[in-house]
């Protein structure tokens, strides 16, 4: 299994498909290609003929899956023993449900507040946009948690971390970076996903990686940079 992802600093949509795969403990081989740069697509179509020519894509054999959450449905599917849905039917509609929400909205925080695990800024406010999204996602979350988890399974969204946890990573990467606040519901849960040892293991080799992809450079001063480039 192979899957193609952009560069680690900047790509969420790679870290959600990455992190499951490690998190669950499937074996794949990783290949980056660098974002923002001539012949991504190319180098996609190549190593999976009929994609999209986006990453993340995954390959297995013939099978080339190309969209984030039809990846984690078609782990989902080769892997039914490794909790990648909740096992529960009504958490496991809730998770994708929530799942398919975040796949699909909250444009304003991805717009005002693009991926970029090399740096960190000060709290300020982002406009109504952001906070509307901020406090739909944080309700979804305490919702999942108050209503799913399950005592003692671990303290992720549906207790044991699973498809929705790495569908949201991005988006508690975003609230850390931004310095946003949260209630403690949310906090909590936040940390978890920062705690976690796949997450620390994509995070550090974001902090290594040299490159630079200016329309994810936000026009703000860091109050923190953490990679040295």
């Amino acid at each position: 299994m192979k899957l193609l992802i952009g560069n680690k600093c900047y790509s969420s949509w790679s870290l959600r498909a990455w992190l499951l795969l490690r998190a669950k403990g499937i074996p794949f081989e990783e290949k980056l290609v660098l974002l923002d740069e001539p012949g991504f697509k190319e180098t996609i179509f190549a190593a999976a003929p009929g994609s999209g020519g986006t990453g993340p894509t995954l390959v297995d054999g013939e099978i080339a899956v190309w969209e984030t959450l039809a990846i984690m449905e078609y782990l989902h599917d080769r892997h039914p023993e490794l909790g990648i849905w909740p096992k529960d039917r009504a958490a496991r509609a809730h998770a994708r449900a929530a799942s398919s929400e975040m796949h699909a909205g909250f444009q304003a925080l991805r717009n005002a507040c693009p991926m970029n695990l090399g740096k960190r800024f000060a709290e300020r406010d982002r406009g109504a946009g952001v906070a509307k999204d901020v406090a739909r996602i944080t309700a979804l979350w305490r919702d999942a948690r108050s209503r799913f988890a399950v005592d003692g399974e671990g303290p992720f969204l549906y207790g044991a971390f699973s498809a929705a946890d790495a569908m949201f990573a991005p988006v508690v990467a975003r609230l850390d970076t931004y310095a946003i606040p949260v209630d403690p519901v949310s906090a909590a849960y936040m940390r978890a996903i920062l705690d976690h040892p796949s997450y620390r293991e994509w995070l550090a080799a974001a902090l290594a990686e040299p490159w630079i992809v200016a329309q994810d450079e936000v026009d703000e001063p860091a109050v923190a940079n953490l990679r040295q480039v």
